[in-house]
């Protein structure tokens, strides 16, 4: 059985299902096996483990499926070496020419199939412990490496461009669309153009693309694809059992050639960095709680991709929070989802209403929903005073109170400006006043001198010149100094 994570609570919702469970991990869990200690012990009589059969060999994967609950997709080690067989027919002579290196989790069907099983059946070396960073990319110049991994990974990876020359790399990337800018800058940091898969747990791999070509996808040759009367993208190939095929959550548009082109999520999961919740989960647990009357989640992006929560509070919860602050309340509910879900798929930005926006039906207006969390966070600001300008500087005056979002949940036993926050708030009045755009290519002698507590009063000082911004931020008098650095503008996103 492949769990999607290990919180402890969604590892008792699969055993409460009646599966029969021993985990064997590396992780410190409860009542789990774990491995390290058991290669230091015994050593295990090779003629005692069993033959594998990969007919017979069942293996359980465990997704977020429309309902909320763990969905149990049932597969054999067949339909595994399926796979891989196939993708070796297409690619084999550049994969056995490579060792393997991967960004992607082993608890996505993605990274077990292309980090860890297509390795052993290719019989080629691949690292076994997972890059988390771009600058860990460094570490394999001169040599040539296949690289499995995801969208999110390289936009980082493009925008710090690690000191990195691989051989002849070969990447193949994953679990979420690749911005075509990204796939070119990608080719231009690390010399190739990265080759997609579309797949998914239920289906294994479907089609592949380079963005190069166009943004359509082209089926492996083992799959048929075909659209239903909803709009949904049906797949059939050896990987699915089905003979009718299974219905995707994914729109999509077949062209002329037998190519397609993907429209959008048809139902409530969405990908945050390349990995899928159920929205419905989400708000299933929020209710969970017993202190919530209704919830929404809703998929929300600026420089991230990342969740917020909507919540009304029942009577129950109005009781237990009476007196809190939203900081406080938005620590609870975090720790109660911590127990189902990894760390990405908490909210980072919580609203707590009286009663959720609704359409002329009566049903969730997620429209309405979203709007809840678009205000700009330099509005929440109540007072800005602009006290001197010229062509090339600007000095202002910028009151920090309690209830702006720039204090929200940093940090938890004491509020304080972040360094971040104040770097932002100087690009953005920068932009404000002189035009400057957002987009920061490059940040130099950031320093931070004095933490800025809420209800604060500060100085704001800017100078541009030729897309590059001074600041400096300090207490009215000027005594004291927040903070300081300089920004190069690339010209905005």
């Amino acid at each position: 059985m492949l769990t999607g994570n290990t919180a402890p609570d969604y590892l008792s919702e699969i055993r409460e299902s009646g599966e029969r469970l021993t985990i064997l991990t590396d992780q410190d869990i409860p009542d789990a096996l774990h491995i390290p200690s058991l290669i230091s012990g015994t050593p295990v009589d090779s003629d005692a483990v069993p033959r594998i059969d990969p007919e017979e060999t069942s293996i359980i994967l465990y997704t977020s499926g429309t309902t909320g609950k763990p969905k149990a997709v049932f597969q054999r080690l067949a339909e595994f070496e399926t796979d891989n067989r196939f993708i070796l027919s297409k690619w084999g002579d550049e994969i056995t020419a490579r060792k393997v290196c991967s960004t992607v989790s082993q608890h996505h069907i993605y990274g077990l199939l292309f980090s860890i099983l297509l390795p052993f059946t290719a019989g080629v070396p691949f690292r076994r412990r997972r890059i988390r960073h771009p600058e860990e990319l460094e570490r394999f110049a001169g040599d040539s490496y296949l690289l499995i991994t995801v969208p999110a990974f390289l936009k980082r990876a493009v925008e710090i461009k690690p000191e990195c020359r691989l051989e002849s790399p070969w990447i193949f990337t994953s679990g979420g669309a690749l911005a075509p800018e990204t796939a070119e800058e990608t080719e231009k940091a690390f010399g190739f153009y990265p080759w997609e898969i579309y797949g998914s747990t239920e289906t294994s791999g479907i089609a592949y693309r380079q963005s190069k070509n166009g943004l359509a996808w082209t089926p492996f040759d083992n799959a048929e694809i075909r659209i239903n009367d909803e709009g949904r993208l049906v797949v059939r190939s050896p990987y699915i059992k089905d003979p009718a095929g299974f219905v995707t959550g994914d729109e999509a548009e077949i062209l002329g050639d037998g190519r397609f082109l993907l429209k959008g999520r048809a139902d409530g999961v969405v990908k945050i960095e390349e990995k899928r919740v159920s929205l419905a989960e989400v708000e299933r647990r929020l209710l969970q709680s017993g202190l919530v009357s209704d919830a929404a989640a809703v998929a929300l992006e600026d420089r991230r991709q990342y969740l917020g929560a909507a919540v009304v509070l029942n009577d129950a919860g109005k009781k237990r929070f009476a007196g809190l602050e939203k900081r406080e309340i938005n620590q609870y509910f975090s720790g109660h989802l911590r127990r189902f879900f990894e760390g990405i798929f908490i909210p980072k930005k919580w609203r707590f209403t009286e009663a959720l926006p609704a359409d002329a039906q009566g049903k969730k207006s997620y429209l309405g929903i979203k709007a809840l969390f678009t205000a700009d966070a330099v509005r929440d600001i109540s007072d800005i005073t602009l006290l001197d300008r010229s062509d090339a500087t600007a000095v202002l005056e910028i009151y920090l109170p309690e209830t702006s979002e720039y204090f929200d949940g940093h940090f938890p036993e004491r509020k304080i400006l972040p360094g971040v926050a104040q770097v932002e708030l100087a690009v953005r009045l920068c932009d404000r006043y002189f035009g400057a755009g957002l987009g920061v290519a490059k940040a130099k002698r950031i320093k931070f001198s004095r933490s800025i507590g809420p209800n604060t009063l500060v100085r704001l000082e800017l100078e541009y010149n030729a897309g590059s911004m001074a600041f400096k931020m300090t207490s009215p008098d000027g005594k004291t100094v927040y903070s300081s650095g300089t920004c190069v503008f690339s010209g905005g996103f």
